[in-house]
């Protein structure tokens, strides 16, 4: 009896404590969680909330309109800042060479092509050297002179370049007045003797720098040779040994041979030699770099060529070879100082000659040449010339 009623009281406090349970579920339930649907006053203060938070989303997005405008002007102007900087370059590569070969930079004015003579018609021709003798049109007599003494002429002109490839040339411009009489005398003269190379230069004495540039501008573009040299109309010459002097440094890539000098930059307005931006070169009684004398020298190809190349940026001196030495200073380039380039006049060659020295060139360093050397150059001739056979037999 005891036992059944345990049972039954079991029985009815499990049924209380579930009742209980469930009621404290419920309470729980209340507290922790309340849906959206049963309580207005949250809904209602999440609206609120949403509401006060739409007045600063819709101020973010009038701020990120405004922004991305600021932007798209800030955008196109870069745009054209840009534009503008791409026209400026462009403008710039047009005017200056090429860095691609720092020694052979791009044509920039109109010369003629590298790859043909000046006539158009193949390519260039290859060569050992190429020789510009500077003259005048008042010079019709040196020239002259130099075509009886050390220039070959007519069929021994054509055959020293075929054989030796040794071109000869006198080279001039032309007069400030298209087909002036002097223009034509030196087309008759051309057309007698075919030793004359004309110049894109209007002719001046204080032009010499830029008729320089002329002449290796031409010549490079005309003939692949391996030196090309100028020398003045007033200079004694010979050829064998010159060709001869240049063989020894054929194998250098970038050589400058000449009389190597350093004379004083000259600031009197009153002298002769007078350098108007002798400021450049530092204190007042400064000296020039050095450089080779005007008379004669001679430069190997990869130099010509960078002349030619950069012949409108490349700065014009008072003094043409101080031009040339200015050009080659900052270029890795051996300066090569041959004294026998500038021998002086008889006695001096002749006693070198005698002694089986015989001279490249010889002058007068008093007249900066051969002083009157239509009367002279040919005593200079008899006295101080090379045998036939040094140049004829010379191994090139």
């Amino acid at each position: 009896m005891k036992n059944r009623n345990r049972g039954k009281i079991s029985t009815k406090w499990i049924a209380i404590l579930c009742i209980f349970s469930f009621v404290l579920g419920m309470l729980f339930s209340n507290r922790v969680w309340t849906p959206p649907e049963s309580d207005g006053r949250n809904i209602f203060g999440r609206r609120q909330t949403q509401e006060r938070d739409l007045p600063s989303v819709s101020d973010d997005c009038e701020t990120k309109n405004s922004q991305k405008e600021e932007m798209m002007g800030e955008f196109n102007k870069a745009q054209v800042a840009i534009q503008s900087l791409d026209d400026s370059i462009a403008k710039i590569q047009s005017e200056l060479p090429s860095t691609k070969d720092p020694l052979i930079p791009r044509i920039t004015e109109e010369v003629p092509s590298l790859s043909a003579d000046s006539r158009g018609s193949g390519r260039r021709k290859k060569t050992f050297m190429v020789i510009g003798i500077n003259t005048a049109f008042s010079s019709r007599k040196r020239r002259d002179s130099i075509r009886e003494t050390w220039m070959p002429q007519g069929a021994k002109l054509h055959r020293l370049e075929q054989e030796k490839g040794i071109v000869v040339r006198f080279m001039i411009g032309h007069s400030a007045i298209s087909n002036s009489i002097l223009d034509r005398a030196i087309d008759s003269e051309d057309a007698q003797h075919n030793d004359i190379l004309r110049l894109d230069h209007i002719e001046g004495y204080h032009e010499l720098t830029a008729k320089t540039k002329a002449f290796f501008s031409l010549a490079v573009a005309k003939w692949d040779a391996e030196f090309y040299v100028k020398i003045d109309d007033d200079v004694h010459v010979n050829l064998g040994t010159l060709a001869a002097t240049l063989a020894r440094h054929r194998l250098k890539p970038r050589v400058y041979i000449g009389c190597m000098k350093s004379g004083p930059v000259l600031y009197q307005k009153s002298v002769k030699y007078h350098e108007p931006e002798f400021w450049k070169f530092g204190e007042t009684g400064n000296k020039y770099f050095r450089h080779a004398t005007g008379q004669i020298y001679a430069i190997s190809k990869e130099l010509a060529t960078y002349v030619a190349n950069n012949r409108p940026i490349l700065h014009k001196y008072a003094n043409e070879d101080v031009s040339l030495g200015a050009w080659l200073i900052g270029l890795e380039v051996e300066h090569i100082d041959d004294r026998n380039l500038c021998c002086g006049t008889p006695p001096e060659c002749e006693w070198k000659a005698q002694a089986g020295n015989v001279c490249v060139a010889s002058f007068d360093w008093s007249c900066s040449g051969i002083c009157k050397s239509v009367e002279r150059i040919k005593h200079v001739h008899a006295k101080c010339s090379e045998s036939p056979a040094t140049l004829w037999g010379a191994l090139i």
